[in-house]
């Protein structure tokens, strides 16, 4: 049985909600805060902003397994507050990704929680402790300064 992960993530920045709101709900902007090295392409169409149900096809490349499509459904919208993506394909077994702004004094708090597993059980395991736990930390790193660069 694959063991279950979370990480949680949140940063401030001194931008106000309308902006905030329309950075995160427009789909081709997750190219912006996405470190070049992944090879991170968008291949389905996309709308000017997120909807409910909306189906996201990417390609991105991991180390040892090359290029991996990843299907992810937008769902739970909450308009300028929430909203989730799960991956329906990909490299997880199970991946749940809670998106939240609040209005805060200083700003806007950005708050991330994913919810994931991995395939193969206690290889998977071994896996996400010798590479990916620190994978997505370092592409979590990435998005917080991007985040800064483009708000």
């Amino acid at each position: 049985m694959s063991r279950i992960f979370h990480l949680e993530r949140e940063q401030v920045i001194p931008t106000d909600l309308d902006r905030a709101w329309e950075f995160i709900s427009t789909p081709k902007n997750l190219d912006l805060i996405t470190p070049e090295n992944m090879s991170f392409s968008i291949v389905s169409d996309i709308p000017a902003e997120m909807f409910n149900g909306l189906l996201l096809e990417y390609q991105i490349s991991i180390p040892f397994l090359g290029g991996q499509t990843w299907l992810s459904e937008i769902r739970d919208i909450q308009e300028r507050c929430s909203f989730v993506d799960v991956q329906h394909v990909g490299p997880y077994r199970f991946w749940h990704h809670y998106h939240e702004i609040t209005e805060q004094s200083a700003g806007i708090r950005f708050f991330d929680h994913v919810t994931y597993a991995l395939p193969l059980g206690t290889l998977g395991s071994l896996v996400h402790a010798l590479y990916v736990k620190s994978e997505l930390k370092r592409i979590f790193d990435y998005r917080e300064e991007a985040m800064k660069r483009v708000l």
